[in-house]
């Protein structure tokens, strides 16, 4: 792709400053699930065997009570309706001590899980959550946090900046560049540092006190060159530098940068694991021929479609894998070989 270095007549925006701008407009004034679907949207099934792989990793770390039932990005809270209907069924001790808190920054969308989710406390970041007894989930969450892009040049790097809808390219520190990369001439290497930030203060917690954290999201299980940025409005990609607020803006989530983050911070680490695997070690399949059962021929194919969807090769069960944060000496959770 052409580039051009910035000159002090351009107006510019760092790319990851740029992003959180985008998608601070963009979550305040639009409905995102016109523009995109989740897996909890795609099935019940999926927040239902979430619910009780929490119900599982809480008995692991010793039934902690009361324990905090968190969840980042909750979107319309269904995964988390869908988790506690599960729990409230087949886990009564987990159901009784519980507390759920949700982090979520959108007013439009804080009104969309207070409806489903009554009685849930909401935080506009991890950093006032209360310090205790965790088990936190977040599913397509670290994916719409703002990255910075760098680009090899040469023998050096620049960084991608944002001016008037085109790119700009910036010298750039190369002690800033994650390693391990091995860009060629003119690839990228992407940084999501607020993720790092979330794994690492994630990481801290579950030093002070027993807990573990589901993270699910879309991207690549080891590091590696790539532009990854996309947009999505109405269902189809547009181009992410369309105006400011115009789509919602995500990138892959580096899994093995954030494992490592978490792993240099204290934590300990399971994972990653494709959606797939994870969901056919908890059960998915055995649920969904039982939620199957008693429907219309149309309804059950439905069902499984929906379970199709998330767990297929070529749908979303490789492309999208998942990642538990646990306190160290946590035990091999479900869904996970220790690693």
């Amino acid at each position: 792709m052409a580039w051009m270095a910035g000159t002090a007549m351009t107006r510019e925006e760092r790319l990851d400053r740029f992003m959180a701008r985008a998608n601070m407009i963009y979550y305040a004034t639009h409905d995102p699930f016109a523009d995109f679907t989740t897996s909890p949207e795609i099935s019940q099934v999926f927040g239902e065997v979430i619910g009780i792989w929490a119900a599982v990793a809480w008995q692991m770390l010793g039934s902690p009570d009361p324990v905090l039932l968190a969840e980042a990005g909750p979107g319309r809270g269904t995964l988390m309706a869908d988790a506690l209907r599960a729990v409230g069924r087949a886990a009564p001790g987990f159901a009784a001590a519980l507390r759920v808190h949700l982090i979520e920054t959108s007013p439009r969308l804080r009104t969309a899980q207070a409806a489903r989710v009554p009685g849930a406390a909401w935080h506009d970041s991890l950093d006032s959550v209360p310090e205790a007894p965790m088990i936190l989930l977040a599913n397509e969450f670290l994916d719409a946090l703002p990255i910075r892009q760098f680009v090899r040049r040469g023998d050096g790097w620049t960084e991608r900046f944002v001016a008037d809808g085109a790119w700009i390219e910036q010298p750039a520190d190369a002690a800033e560049v994650p390693p391990g990369r091995d860009a060629a001439e003119g690839q990228i290497v992407e940084l999501n540092e607020p993720a790092r930030a979330f794994a690492a203060a994630l990481a801290g917690r579950l030093q002070r006190h027993p807990g573990a954290a589901l993270l699910v999201d879309y991207g690549p299980a080891r590091s590696a060159a790539g532009d990854s940025l996309q947009a999505l409005a109405r269902r189809k990609p547009i181009d992410p530098l369309s105006a400011a607020g115009s789509a919602d803006l995500t990138a892959h989530v580096d899994f093995a940068d954030i494992a490592q983050t978490a792993r240099s911070a204290g934590a300990a680490v399971q994972g990653p694991v494709t959606q797939g695997a994870f969901l056919s070690a908890l059960g998915v399949f055995r649920r969904t021929e039982a939620l199957a059962r008693g429907r219309t021929p149309p309804q059950a194919a439905a069902v499984r479609d929906g379970t199709h969807r998330l767990t297929g090769p070529a749908a979303m069960g490789d492309l999208f894998k998942v990642l538990a944060i646990t306190s160290p000496g946590c035990g091999a959770l479900p869904g996970f070989a220790v690693g």
